[in-house]
């Protein structure tokens, strides 16, 4: 071999670089057992919420050792910063998509216009996307052009002020698309970048924020990320800051009072209205009422305040927390908010505002956190509904301290803004009045201005707020506000009990299949397989150490992915030491056979490794989340045992059989296994086609009744991962949860005491408000079930502290309509192009169709077959059989696999027909497909023990992914031989097709291949 020094040289160097790069992780996790254990020493078990009281103690020690060399200049910061990361499943944390809202941006744009046409073509686009995969903007020029007449360079719509240096009155619509698209283009970009700086300054390590395309979605990855709640917000929040004049509570009792008397008889005519229906109803049903009135007779309970609330059924919810005065209108229950909204949007009700306060808007107060009351304030509305001044004008926001040590927000705001803000706390000091601060329709705080107009644009926001809830509103304030609404049309939150007991699974896992793997290759070839177990340890650490160095994330299905690796890893050494045995046996020296040896491997080898790196390119453009980190180190893996395997193992091989030391390639037990195997494959075609037939038609029959169990991924919905303290049924448990979801499945999810429930109640709706109605629902539902004592804090994603264990929701999942179609036909997209891209390769590689053919036709087979068993059994397994994104990804992989089996039979058939042209095409196959027996057996083999290692011990998220896998290699090394080699045969033998890569000149007409 040429340049063993240069390689020798490249592996030193790149081996001591990998271990340079997983040293900061190593540095970082040594320090973060030391906080901890010293946390542990400080805060005992007995303490109350000790859990996060440790986790207090142990970010200050890290706080304080953070800059402090650790090894050799590097400190614990450092380290972290570059210590190799570790995904959502691994760390806990949260997941989402935000949909930015192109209908928002398209209502700014125009001034957010009244006119008909342009409203309407927004209505119309909301409503095609439902059913579309064209983007909102597309779908939105499509609807208004539609439109008769309609113009976008209207000054009713386009043609405004603020775009009158790029759009004209006499633009068509044509001209105007463009411009809009960059506007909305730049947009989406302000967005994301307001998103990612309230990201860098919410303090979560390795965050990863990404556009999706042109889409207006933008991807937010927080592992390890504990307060969930406190995140959805930051996201979601578009920081609407107004200022606003308030009406005083005296100005408005008198219309409250009118206001209930209109509410009261409003209500009576309802009353009366039921009454006559009562009238009307079946006889039994007047004799239940009867039953109902007598009873209510009967009733010895005093009826006094059904009384007052019947008849002042809006001042009756006023609640006596303290006498309204300055802003305060009135005091109410939280849970009576939405009544008293519905009460005074009445028309009737409205119209009694008095002339001079017709414009009026009621806004609430801030919840607070102790208490179950809340304030409604009136703010001093106008025609446009504009306020007197937004928080654009804000250029800077500080969490501070008042002048009495309360928590604030400051403010500086621009030269325009402190002109205004002058005048309007100049009119409030002289008149006695308050200026509320409302953030996103919530009155913050509303102080009033007793010292006269204030200058300089300084001012201060005041309320009850926590330490964390002002640095909150600070950073969104500070980064600016969206552009548009930001709705998370799909999320995944997996708690950091759920993580830490995947990289305990996944570790145990790879651990178990590496060994199998190390000693298998021991045992099989002996010294040989020695090397090859050198090179494979060698061949993770570069895996390790290039995720490190490129800052990819590692996740459980990544993992996976270098499992996997590792049998491909085995299937180049078996691919080549099978040869040097072949070779050996023609009775070719030791140095010749292992020359030749690596030479006749290197096609298969090649050949192998890029079908399966077409398929993870595929995976890696069309996947999201765990998907792209089992495709990254899939590739990552690909490479670097196409390194190991050709060079590094040669150089083992080459040293161990140097100076005429003799090498063996077995052992004495398996010497003679798989030797001169002659059997007649081809013989048991008819059989085999009758054989996939069956099994064909029995899949397409389940997949037609039965159908497949969808996911949300491809049907939208939410998913929650549940643990209890003690078995639960799953029937129980839906008929429990049943009336208030309406739609929702359980089912046991891993261990008896674990259960997987999805719903898609409400999955239309957006905002944090229906995740919490939902996790309510939830916990109401299923509090018998869960150990007594726990609370809905505790029941939420995060450790139960009182127990030191975690019971309640492990991880949840939510994905909208709109982007599980998208996911669906992306799903499509993968494999229909993966088809596509393995029959053009085989076809340049093999130059005829007929290989291509073959390989399609088996790849198509096992598909089928894999669909069809997941369709069958996904009602009887004591596992999820989800038709997700995973499962696209198993799907893709087994066509890799697949092919991979293929493809090295394929160049055995291909490299008989070259060294045999005379031969008859029957006998040579057969030959051909005998003499790859013995590497389909161990590759196959070692594969199968490592994804059932997997599999057993993984975890119960990559079951079903590892049950399409396993699935998917007895399959695939079946169809390689009994369907692709086969269907290859039947369409060239009938047309005497010449099979050699010899061209014509070089082979005579008797060397012609005979049939």
């Amino acid at each position: 071999m040429q340049n063993k020094g240069l390689i020798k040289l490249f592996a030193i160097l790149f081996g001591l670089v990998s271990i340079y790069q997983l040293s900061f992780t190593f540095i970082a996790n040594n320090v973060e057992e030391k906080a901890e254990a010293f946390a542990e020493r400080q805060i005992s078990e007995g303490e109350e919420n000790f859990t996060e009281k440790r986790a207090v103690v142990a970010e200050k020690y890290l706080d304080s050792i953070g800059n402090e060399s650790i090894f050799a200049g590097i400190t614990y910061n450092t380290s972290k910063d570059k210590e190799l990361n570790k995904g959502l499943d691994l760390k806990g944390g949260i997941n989402v998509i935000l949909q930015i809202s192109v209908q928002d941006l398209l209502k700014g744009l125009a001034n957010d216009s009244k006119d008909p046409a342009f409203n309407q073509a927004l209505k119309d686009a909301q409503e095609a996307r439902k059913n579309s995969q064209d983007s909102y903007l597309e779908l939105f020029f499509e609807a208004f052009d539609n439109l008769e007449g309609a113009k976008l360079a209207s000054p009713d719509i386009f043609g405004t002020k603020a775009l009158a240096d790029e759009i004209s009155f006499d633009m068509t619509n044509s001209q105007v698309r463009p411009i809009i698209n960059r506007k909305i283009d730049e947009s989406v970009t302000s967005a994301f970048e307001v998103l990612r700086e309230r990201i860098d300054k919410f303090g979560v390590t390795q965050p990863n924020i990404q556009r999706l395309g042109e889409s207006g979605r933008i991807l937010i990855e927080l592992p390890g990320a504990k307060d969930i709640s406190r995140i959805q917000n930051l996201l979601q929040s578009t920081a609407q800051l107004e200022f606003w004049e308030v009406y005083k509570a005296n100005e408005l009792s008198d219309f409250l009072v009118t206001a209930d008397a209109i509410v009261a008889e409003n209500m009576k005519e309802e009353d009366a209205k039921s009454e006559e229906d009562k009238a009307q109803t079946p006889q039994e049903d007047q004799e239940a009422t009867e039953e109902d009135d007598l009873e209510s007779l009967l009733s010895t309970e005093d009826d006094t305040d059904e009384d007052f609330t019947k008849s002042n059924p809006l001042l009756s919810l006023v609640q006596s927390a303290g006498q309204p005065q300055g802003p305060i209108i009135a005091y109410f229950a939280i849970k009576d908010t939405a009544k008293v909204n519905s009460y005074l949007s009445m028309p009737q009700v409205k119209s009694q505002l008095p002339s001079d306060k017709k414009y009026a808007e009621f806004a609430w107060g801030k919840p607070p956190k102790d208490s179950e009351v809340i304030e409604l304030y009136a703010l001093k509305g106008n025609s446009n509904d504009d306020p007197p001044l937004s928080g654009e004008v804000v250029t800077d926001a500080q969490q501070t301290y008042d002048q009495v040590g309360r928590v604030a927000v400051s403010m500086q705001m621009d030269g325009r803004g402190a002109k205004i803000w002058e005048d309007m706390t100049g009119k409030a000091s002289a008149q006695g009045t308050q200026i509320a601060i409302v953030l996103d329709n919530t009155v913050y705080s509303a102080p009033g201005v007793s010292s006269g107009a204030i200058s300089g644009g300084r001012s201060e926001i005041t309320g009850q707020f926590t330490i964390e809830e002002a640095q909150d509103l600070a950073n969104v304030l500070r980064a600016g506000k969206l552009p548009a609404s930001a709705d998370i049309v799909q999320s995944e939150i997996v708690g950091p009990s759920l993580g830490q007991e995947a990289i305990d699974s996944g570790i145990l896992s790879f651990i178990i299949a590496l060994i199998f793997v190390l000693l298998y290759m021991i045992f099989y070839y002996g010294k040989a397989g020695l090397y090859a177990d050198i090179a494979l340890v060698v061949n993770i650490l570069f895996i390790f150490g290039v995720l490190s160095g490129l800052g990819a994330v590692l996740t459980l299905p990544g993992i996976a992915g270098i499992v996997l690796t590792i049998g491909m890893s085995v299937d180049a050494n078996v691919l080549i030491f099978e040869r040097i045995r072949e070779e050996i046996a023609k009775g070719k020296t030791q140095a010749e056979s292992i020359n030749d040896g690596f030479k006749s491997a290197l096609s298969s080898i090649l050949d192998a490794n890029i079908t399966t790196g077409l398929t993870g390119i595929i995976l890696l453009t069309f996947g999201t989340g765990p998907i792209k980190g089992f495709a990254t180190t899939l590739l990552i893996g690909i490479v670097t045992s196409l390194f190991c395997a050709i060079f590094l193992t040669r150089l083992f091989i080459a040293g161990g059989g140097k100076k005429g030391k003799s090498l063996p390639f077995s052992t004495n037990i398996t010497k003679n296994w798989f030797q001169n195997v002659d059997l007649n494959f081809l013989k048991k075609r008819k059989v085999a086609y009758i054989i996939s037939a069956i099994a064909i038609l029995i899949s397409v029959g389940s997949l037609v009744t039965k159908g497949l169990n969808e996911g949300v991924d491809f049907i939208g919905g939410r998913t929650y991962t549940v643990r209890f303290d003690q078995p639960v049924n799953p029937s129980e448990i839906e008929s429990n949860l049943i009336g208030e979801l309406q739609s929702v499945e359980a089912k046991t999810y891993g261990a008896s005491s674990q259960l997987k429930i999805t719903t898609n109640f409400k999955i239309e709706e957006e905002g944090t408000g229906i995740d919490d109605e939902i996790q309510n629902i939830l916990f109401n539902g299923l509090k018998e079930y869960l150990p007594s004592g726990i609370t809905l804090d505790e029941f939420k994603i995060g450790d139960n502290n009182s127990l030191n264990e975690k019971f309640g929701i492990m991880s949840s999942m939510k994905v909208g309509p709109t982007i599980a179609d998208d996911i669906k036909t992306a799903s499509y997209y993968a494999i229909i192009g993966s088809l596509i891209v393995v029959f053009l390769y085989i076809l340049i590689r093999f130059r005829r169709w007929q290989f291509s053919l073959g390989a399609v036709a088996a790849v198509i087979h096992d598909v089928i077959i894999v669909l069809g068993l997941f369709s069958l059994l996904y009602d009887v397994l004591p596992f999820s059989l989800e038709i997700d994104q995973a499962f696209i990804a198993a799907i893709l992989t087994v066509i890799g696999y697949s092919l991979n089996d293929t493809v090295v039979v394929f160049d055995r058939i291909r490299e008989f027909f070259n060294e045999h042209p005379t031969w008859k095409m029957g006998k040579l196959i057969n030959l051909a497909v005998s003499s790859t027996i013995s590497r389909t057996i161990n590759t196959s083999l070692t594969t199968l023990v490592v994804l059932i290692a997997i599999f057993i011990f993984g975890g119960d998220s990559i079951r079903g992914f590892m049950f399409a896998l396993i699935i998917g290699v007895v399959v695939g090394t079946y169809s390689s031989v009994f369907i692709a080699t086969p269907v290859m045969f039947d369409s060239v033998k009938k047309k005497g097709i010449d099979l050699t890569d010899k061209k014509p000149e070089d082979v005579e007409q008797k060397d012609k291949l005979k049939m």
